[in-house]
């Protein structure tokens, strides 16, 4: 008796590691095909997903933007991560890439060797993007300096340092579909401002709340949250209280342009560097995040002092 238990224990431990093992393979994008890739247009998705503000050295002005030598350092309760060379160094960047490598990376959070990155990496936003979008930043990058240099590694203890459990985190977290649903009469103007926001702008990874395991919560949508560094707060942009509601959309708009609110205050912290990306953006798109962000849900403030 004791033996056939051992045996059956045996066999559903098995099966229940490979059912893990299934489940949390890393997804590609497998044999599409990519839409051929450019530049100029590039430029205009590298400004509106911020890379500049994660790979570019910390403070870094004027051309010193375009060097992405990554080492910028999030410290969070899982550990430190640190974002990598994303130049087009052939060793040390991502000038030895494929586009499809690059499209799995953007799109499924998966390195060229095939395992998960962490979602520090901010691709559950950008799994929202049009191929076209990532083959085009693709190609403005490859146009930047080659800046020499490894970053260093992530800090992380144990469990943390198991990539394949990432697999699980994605199956909860991620979604290709928006999160807002707008209203059928919604604008072009709304729609283009839901794909920046919740795609390459990924403005919901420091606005929007995260549970125990590190998920958004996509019930609190832009409602604010605890900054990801333990300090301080990344404010509700919701129209709710506590939010934005009484900024109208060219109080948003000017506020991206310019760093400037409606009470003459100034951009500060980490959204300084946000507002810089956001300023190179053509007028529409600003306008186009503006118009999106006063048709969100309401939501009061998502960070626990004001919950």
């Amino acid at each position: 008796m004791i033996k056939r238990l051992t045996a059956a224990a045996a066999v559903l431990v098995a099966g229940g590691g490979a059912v893990f093992w299934f489940l949390t393979a890393p997804q590609t994008i497998g044999a599409a095909t990519l839409p051929s890739g450019d530049a100029t247009r590039g430029e205009r998705v590298f400004w509106a997903g911020g890379c500049a503000s994660c790979h570019a050295a910390h403070g870094a002005e004027g051309e010193a933007r375009l060097q992405l030598a990554g080492g910028v350092e999030l410290a969070t309760e899982f550990g430190t991560f640190v974002a990598p060379n994303i130049s087009p160094h052939p060793t040390d960047g991502i000038g030895n890439w494929s586009e499809r490598a690059f499209a799995n990376a953007m799109l499924h959070g998966v390195s060229p060797e095939g395992e998960h990155y962490y979602p520090a990496f901010p691709y559950a936003s950008y799994a929202r993007m049009a191929p076209q979008d990532v083959t085009d930043l693709f190609a403005f990058l490859k146009t930047l300096p080659e800046v020499e240099g490894k970053a260093p590694e992530n800090r992380l203890s144990f469990p943390f340092t198991v990539r394949r459990g990432i697999g699980l985190w994605k199956l909860l977290y991620m979604r290709e579909e928006p999160v807002v649903a707008l209203a059928p009469e919604a604008s072009e103007e709304v729609k283009r401002g839901q794909y920046l926001v919740e795609g390459a702008g990924h403005c919901g990874e420091c606005h929007t709340p995260r549970d125990f395991a590190g998920g958004p919560r996509y019930g609190d949508w832009l409602a604010g949250a605890a900054a990801a560094e333990g300090n301080g707060i990344v404010p509700n942009i919701t129209p709710g209280e506590g939010g934005i509601g009484s900024w109208s959309a060219s109080d948003i708009a000017y506020y991206l342009e310019s760093g400037f609110t409606p009470d003459f205050d100034s951009v500060g912290g980490s959204m300084a560097s946000v507002q810089k990306n956001m300023s190179m953006l053509p007028k529409e798109d600003r306008d186009a995040i503006a118009a999106y962000l006063k048709a969100v849900p309401a939501r009061p403030n998502g960070y626990p002092s004001n919950r």
